[in-house]
């Protein structure tokens, strides 16, 4: 099966379990169409470049899913229509990384700084 990567953002005004809670959701859809979610991430709220329907901040969230590419349509079609979700990008891609992705990564090294204080 295809492998693809989604980010969505989030409403601001959600609580950090409603935000995770929309990552489980979404992951189900594709586990009910024939995927799978290898593995997701929540990167908390972030500060976006420019307001998106009057919010400055938002929800991020990553998945990387092996699944049929109408599961992947119909997950992006139910986050399309759901009204906590403001933005949504999906890329089909050859391979996985392994690990964490650029922002987990980015993370753990300013951890890693602090400690070193």
């Amino acid at each position: 099966m295809p492998l693809y990567e989604h980010t969505f953002i989030a409403r601001q005004d959600l609580s950090n379990t409603q935000a995770e809670s929309l990552i489980e959701h979404f992951s189900t859809v594709l586990a009910d169409n024939g995927g799978k979610v290898v593995e997701s991430e929540y990167w908390g709220v972030k500060t976006m470049a420019y307001k998106i329907n009057k919010n400055r901040k938002g929800h991020y969230a990553y998945l990387r899913s092996d699944a049929p590419a109408p599961a992947v349509q119909e997950m992006e079609r139910l986050m399309r229509l759901h009204d906590d979700v403001m933005r949504v990008l999906t890329i089909k891609v050859d391979e996985h990384e392994e690990g964490p992705s650029v922002q987990m990564q980015k993370r753990d090294e300013r951890d890693s700084r602090r400690e070193r204080r």
